[in-house]
């Protein structure tokens, strides 16, 4: 049981969800100073609800593909839109730290 629970966090989908949470955290730490509105809690707030929303969320999608094989297209949709959602989040920490992105493109 514990093998298969970590083949599904082993998935490089799952690698790629992580990448782009650290990368959006780290924008927004970054943007938070600049803008002088940086509060920790915020942080680690913001981490958990990324990584319980998107990683375990991701997660729940392929068990539940694996448990009713007829559901199986509905990871790569669910990837793809966690994936644009995390893109989205990273250019708007983008646009926070001054850079021209183009309004819809972001929140």
């Amino acid at each position: 049981m514990t093998d298969t629970i970590v083949a599904f966090f082993a998935n490089p989908s799952v690698k790629y969800i992580v990448i782009l949470i650290a990368i959006d955290v780290v924008l927004g730490i970054i943007a938070a100073f600049l803008k002088k509105d940086f509060l920790l809690g915020k942080v680690a707030a913001f981490a958990k609800r990324g990584f319980i929303n998107y990683v375990l969320g991701f997660v729940v999608v392929e068990i539940v593909a694996e448990a009713i094989p007829s559901l199986k297209m509905i990871v790569p949709v669910a990837y793809w839109l966690i994936i644009l959602a995390l893109i989205g989040s990273v250019l708007d920490n983008l646009a926070r730290l001054g850079l021209k992105i183009p309004k819809m493109l972001t929140k």
